[in-house]
C-alpha cells in the first residue's frame, strides 16, 4: 500500500503503536490511565446521586474549587482519608476499595 491509499485512522493506529514500543512511554501511559481511572470515579458517583460539587464541598466543609481539584487531579491531590471522606459525603452505601495485587513473583514472608 502507497502513501496516498493510507487513512488518517491507519497512521493514528500506526503512530501509537510505534508510542507503545517505548517500554518508558508505556509505563507512563498506564500511569496516567490509573489517575484518569479514578478521576472519572469521583466525578461518576457524585453524578450519581445527583450531587453538584458544591453540595460535596459543603459536606465536607471544603470550598468547591477544592472539590473541583480533587475531581481533576485524581489522588494526586489528596490523602486516603480525604478521598474517603469524599465518598462519604456521597450518602450511604458508598464506600474506597483499594486493592494491591501482588505479583506472582513476590517472595513469601517468614
Amino acid at each position: 500500500m502507497d502513501e496516498s491509499q493510507i487513512t488518517g485512522s491507519q497512521r493514528y493506529e500506526a503512530f501509537w503503536a510505534k508510542q507503545f514500543q517505548n517500554p518508558e512511554f508505556a509505563r507512563l501511559y498506564a500511569e496516567e490511565a490509573e489517575k484518569k481511572s479514578l478521576w472519572l470515579a469521583l466525578v461518576e458517583a457524585r453524578q450519581a446521586p445527583g450531587l453538584t460539587q458544591a453540595q460535596v464541598a459543603e459536606r465536607l466543609g471544603l470550598t468547591t474549587r477544592k472539590v473541583a481539584r480533587m475531581e481533576q487531579h485524581g489522588y494526586e491531590s489528596c490523602s486516603v482519608d480525604t478521598l474517603r471522606r469524599y465518598v462519604r459525603a456521597l450518602g450511604e452505601g458508598y464506600e474506597v476499595c483499594i486493592t494491591i495485587h501482588l505479583p506472582a513473583s513476590a517472595p513469601a514472608s517468614a
